[in-house]
């Protein structure tokens, strides 16, 4: 592996030195034809070692010019307070160290520090620099200073980072970040000497992704710097959105080089989307024109959540900015206090070096003057604006600075301790690579690959460091703990959720609402109860950020081809299906005994239907029946009162209160199908009807018998023997007892059941009684049917026994209004459901029962209590036109006194 990557090096070089023009003498030896045009500040004399550093302390390059007589490359502009600020940092922790007993006692630690210009071509120049000084065209890690190089702090943002270290860690040369989280440098293959104090990307990412969910947005905008940090960041954002069912509206990048087509895409993309909230991964140098484009068009009504490394920036956070971005909620490195940093920012004073052109150029930036006898130019904007121009600023002022201006005067970034973020990461990169030191040269024992005899400063080579930088762990000065992994992550950590909000006196303040915690892989979204977050919106409330509302209850997402899942329609529930909760994916389907309510958002009890006493159709029906059953009973106390007359005697006494009896168990049989069904009514209720029904029929059936062999004996010349009054009885007794076994197999071999009819009707519940056999029911009544068929059959022949009163041409209009109604019945039946089916039955049992009670009783009754001068024999009686006179056949009786006996006839008793 070694081998491989010392030709990657060689190979990179060599690209390099081609680039940069270099030059093969005749001698065999390489010299560079254009100087590499560094600034920066160098310590290293008296100091066992120097340790790198790379820091943004301008905001750009100028664009190079060919024709310029010195070969040297680009120049910077731009000076940045933060970067400023950041370097500072590090030379007061150096000295913070170097005083120290306890670290590296017996050594001190120097540095040299370059300005990276925020550029990747400065970041790769100065990652040559260290390796080998301006000269020397193979690494020898002594540089230009002469000392040890023991390892690099930075280089700044990720894009940098990962330029330089490529190159560095083709030679382990520890390198240590302060503020790179792009989530590519975890990858040890690629980037085998890199460890750093801040966390990656991908738990910023996952933080990002929870305080969405927290907030209920589901339909989010992405925009990014078109460098490693935004790309890499906005990757690992969507994967955590995809995973968590969210979904991006739209990503766009903002370009590193001002492209005004490109600038245009983003913005049209944000005016044009329904995502009220949008995520930027940039740098506050990337974003400054995009928030002046934001400002150009202005676009309000966003909300943004910001990145660590622009949510504190004072470039960005200008109260002139705030109806465009106030309100941004974001991620933030925690803050702290750095004891002495202040006092040491504020001993500054170009008169103290002139040789340090940082120093005064940050004076004339800071008080907008020319240092005296300095050629040191300030202010310089060589960037294209949004309208396609250069901007040129004067390279030097006419105002020239006395040394006497205070810095308790200035307002800027460099002199703002209020929020040290990035600034105590720079700290704590600086203290893992002195611990780091500190226990190589104890020769502590570390998992690594390099074993054997103790090594101690400066005799070691980098990659020696590489072990001890990566698990390092130790307490950091404001009592909090640092802790790398395995990958030179940071393992135990938070980050601070910030709120931009504008204070009493106009000037916007990042307010603390709440914190993000990670340990391993366990993470905690935690929002302060007591405190308020500002919403950039009309109602000042948390901004709705959806592609489509959520669906209401009643309704289910349906999925639009082609298009995002938060992007749907929302269709109703069909019959049946109810969605109780907003946004449902799928109707649930209601139970058995449950149906959807009219808006489809509850099962609610279906309707039990059923015909019930208490409604009117079945309190009428119970009211007739119990009204027939009371006229049956009238009938038989009127027939009990005149059982001696010779009316009620005529065709069998006997017969007829078995009717009666009949009829009123037929009309109290039709209540047994009201109210709510039963097992035992269910079986009860049919039973009950076809014994009533063949009691009935079967004693009609004996009367016709008896007038049917009167009949006969009327017309015939010859005598017949008239049937006997037992044989009436017999003949009921045997067809009751048939029905009663038929009745008795069916209710035990099959009986019917309460059935919840749930076919007929969704919404209802029918209870109604499941016949069980339908052969057997059709064999019970099939048997009444036969019954009823030979009473009509025998009363119709004869119906014309002459008679002044005749009972069979009552029977007969009896049995006729039977077979209408049951005939009409049977399609009234089957067209009918639910209640009114039974209604029908109970009908039909009723109006056979009172058409029976009316034909056969009531001309009976009427002579009876209204006529009573006809109930006698000569009236009820009647002659038959026959030859043989000396026979009379009469309602009453039939009488022979041939050999001076008596016989009974058809017709008496």
């Amino acid at each position: 592996m070694a081998s491989i990557k010392k030709c990657l090096a060689l190979g990179i070089f060599a690209f390099l030195w081609t680039k940069l023009g270099a030059q093969e003498k005749s001698e065999g030896s390489c010299k560079l034809l254009r100087k590499f045009n560094l600034t920066g500040l160098v310590e290293a004399k008296n100091h066992s070692m120097v340790i790198g550093g790379l820091f943004p302390i301008h905001s750009r390059t100028i664009p190079t010019n060919d024709s310029d007589e010195e070969q040297v490359s680009a120049k910077c502009e731009g000076f940045n307070f933060r970067g400023f600020r950041w370097m500072k940092t590090m030379i007061h922790t150096l000295k913070e160290i170097n005083e120290r007993k306890d670290i590296l006692p017996n050594h001190t630690l120097g540095y040299q520090i370059f300005d990276t210009c925020f550029s990747i071509s400065k970041a790769m120049e100065s990652a040559l620099v260290f390796l080998t000084g301006q000269e020397e065209n193979r690494p020898n890690f002594r540089n230009s200073t002469g000392k040890y190089l023991a390892g690099v702090i930075g280089s700044g943002g990720s894009s940098l980072t990962v330029a330089a270290s490529r190159i560095l860690g083709l030679y382990y040369l520890p390198q240590v970040g302060y503020t790179s989280s792009c989530s590519i440098l975890s990858d040890k293959f690629q980037f085998t000497s890199f460890v750093r104090t801040v966390a990656s990307d991908k738990i910023q990412s996952e933080a990002m992704v929870n305080l969405i969910k927290h907030f209920g947005w589901v339909w989010v905008g992405a925009i990014a710097a078109d460098d490693d940090y935004g790309k890499y960041g906005v990757k690992a954002f969507k994967e955590k959105m995809e995973s968590a069912n969210l979904c991006i509206a739209f990503s766009e990048t903002i370009p590193k080089v001002y492209s005004n087509e490109k600038m245009q895409k983003a913005v049209n993309a944000i005016r044009s989307s329904t995502a009220k909230v949008i995520v930027l991964y940039a740098s506050d140098l990337d974003l400054s024109p995009f928030v002046l484009e934001m400002v150009h068009h202005n676009i309000t009504g966003r909300t943004w959540i910001a990145s660590e490394a622009w949510i504190t920036s004072a470039l960005i956070a200008r109260p002139e900015y705030f109806p465009y971005f106030g309100g941004s909620i974001g991620f933030a490195i925690p803050r702290a206090d750095i004891p002495g940093l202040k006092e040491f920012l504020y001993d500054i004073h170009p008169s103290k070096d002139p040789n340090d052109v940082l120093t005064i150029e940050f004076w004339q930036t800071a008080f907008n003057c020319t240092w005296p006898n300095s050629s040191v130019p300030y202010n310089i904007d060589h960037r294209i604006n949004m309208t396609g121009k250069e901007d040129r600023l004067n390279s030097m002022s006419d105002k020239l600075c006395t040394g006497e201006e205070k810095l308790e005067d200035l307002e800027n970034t460099y002199l703002d301790v209020s929020q040290l973020r990035i600034t105590n990461n720079v700290k704590q990169a600086v203290y893992v690579m002195a611990y780091a030191l500190d226990r190589l040269d104890r020769c502590e024992y570390v998992k690594g690959p390099f074993k054997g005899d103790c090594l101690h400063i400066p005799d070691f080579e980098p990659q020696m460091l590489v072990p001890y930088l990566k698990n390092a762990a130790f307490p950091t000065h404001d009592g909090n703990k640092i802790e790398l992994d395995d990958s030179g992550d940071v393992k135990i950590g938070h980050y601070d959720i910030l709120n931009w909000q504008l204070d009493d006196k106009g000037e916007i303040t990042f307010v603390n609402v709440g914190k993000y915690t990670f340990e391993s892989s366990n993470f905690e979204l935690i929002l302060k109860k007591n405190s308020t977050i500002f919403w950039n919106t009309e109602s000042s409330r948390s901004p709705l950020s959806v592609c489509t509302h959520v669906c209401p209850p009643g309704t289910r997402k349906g999925i639009r081809h082609g298009e995002p899942i938060c992007c749907f329609d929302c269709i109703p529930c069909a019959d049946g299906y109810v969605s109780e909760k907003p946004g449902q994916r799928e109707c649930d389907q209601c139970g058995e005994d449950y149906w959807s309510n009219a808006q489809k958002s509850k099962c609610v009890l279906k309707e039990v239907e059923f015909l019930a006493y208490e409604e009117a159709l079945g309190f009428t029906l119970v009211i007739l029946s119990i009204i027939g059953a009371l006229v049956v009973l009238a009938v038989t106390v009127v027939y009990v009162i005149y059982r001696h007359t010779p009316l009620v005697n005529a065709n069998d006494r006997v017969l007829s209160f078995l009717i009666q009896m009949s009829l009123v168990i037929t009309m109290l049989s039709s209540m047994l199908f009201i109210g709510k069904p039963y097992n035992w009514s269910c079986m009860a209720r049919q039973v009950t009807l076809a014994l009533g029904f063949t009691l009935c029929l079967s004693s009609i059936l004996g009367k016709t018998i008896s007038l049917f062999f009167a009949y006969r004996i009327s017309v015939s010349k010859t005598r017949f023997t008239s049937m006997h009054p037992l044989f009436r009885k017999v003949i009921v007794l045997i067809s009751v007892l048939a029905q009663v076994g038929i009745c008795v197999a069916y209710l035990v071999l099959e009986p019917p059941w309460v059935y919840k009819n749930m076919e007929s009707q969704n919404i209802k519940i029918i209870f109604e009684c499941n016949e069980g056999s339908i052969e057997f029911l059709c064999i019970i009544f099939g048997v009444d049917v036969f019954l009823a068929l030979l009473c009509f059959l025998t009363t119709f022949v004869a119906r014309q026994l002459p008679d002044n009163y005749y009972e069979g041409k009552c029977i007969t209009f009896g049995m006729l209004v039977f077979f209408i109604v049951w005939i009409s019945f049977v399609p009234a039946y089957l067209s009918t459901k639910g209640k009114f089916k039974v209604a029908v039955e109970i009908f039909a049992i009723l109006a056979s029962s009172y058409g029976l009670l009316g034909c056969v009783f009531a001309p009976k009754c009427f002579i009876i209590l209204l006529r009573p001068k006809r109930n006698t024999e000569e009236t009820v009686g009647g002659r038959v036109p026959t030859v043989d006179r000396s026979i009379q056949l009469t309602s009453a009786s039939v009488s022979s006194e041939l050999n001076n006996t008596t016989v009974s006839t058809v017709l008496d008793d």
